[in-house]
């Protein structure tokens, strides 16, 4: 069995407005709901881990109750950074495999969590090509980077939870922070992460603007493409 942890802590202040944004709603329903009545349908999983801000966790209480989701879920306080909010839903995982998922990101199908779980790789992560070029540099050019040799890292993201948790330790030792797992685990383990192809549909909503068209991708790739 697995569980998923669905990272809902963010502030979401790029989106100007009075709530977190994986509380707004798109295409009818709180963004939050559409990650959860998804995962609610798998099988395999029977625990979800929502790492939130402890002012909403009545707020995901009620979601809970009002959409009938049936996973066991347990309620985690998000931590100061992305990285402290894994490590405190990782904590209470009883599983020994994980999936990491963002509530920020709405448009993963049933599909394609169930093909986490079915590989056989114990550590697996969707990436998908980067199409633009990629410069380095703040306030003038210092490199350029091959995009060919690039991913544009999405979630959600399979682990096995020991590994992952024993990765975390060593960069908290070392005070390094990270924006997301995959990269913290090759930094701090010799495990062998394998890349599963994306899709360009696989946004997170961050801004304003993402908001727009997750409204179009919901009708175009959630409703005409099941």
């Amino acid at each position: 069995m697995y569980t998923v942890v669905l990272l809902s802590g963010g502030k979401g202040n790029r989106m100007q407005e009075s709530k977190p944004k994986q509380y707004l709603l798109l295409a009818g329903k709180p963004m939050i709901m559409h990650s959860l009545e998804r995962i609610d349908r798998l099988p395999e999983i029977n625990e979800i881990v929502i790492v939130c801000d402890p002012l909403y966790r009545d707020v995901i209480k009620q979601m809970v109750k009002e959409y009938n989701i049936t996973t066991k879920i347990i309620l985690v306080d998000a931590g100061e950074i992305r990285q402290e909010s894994v490590y405190n839903g990782l904590k209470v995982v009883s599983n020994e495999y994980v999936i990491i998922h963002e509530a920020a990101r709405p448009f993963v199908k049933e599909g394609e969590f169930q093909a986490l779980i079915d590989d056989s790789e114990s550590n697996v992560i969707y990436g998908y090509d980067i199409s633009y070029t990629v410069l380095k540099g703040n306030d003038f050019v210092s490199g350029v980077l091959n995009r060919s040799e690039l991913i544009n890292v999405q979630l959600p993201q399979k682990f096995k939870v020991s590994e992952l948790i024993a990765a975390h330790d060593i960069a908290i030792k070392h005070g390094d922070i990270y924006t997301e797992d995959a990269s913290l685990m090759f930094a701090n383990s010799d495990q062998k992460i394998k890349i599963v192809r994306g899709t360009s549909y696989n946004i997170k909503i961050t801004e304003p603007i993402d908001l727009l068209l997750g409204e179009i991708i919901y009708k175009d790739y959630i409703i005409n493409r099941k």
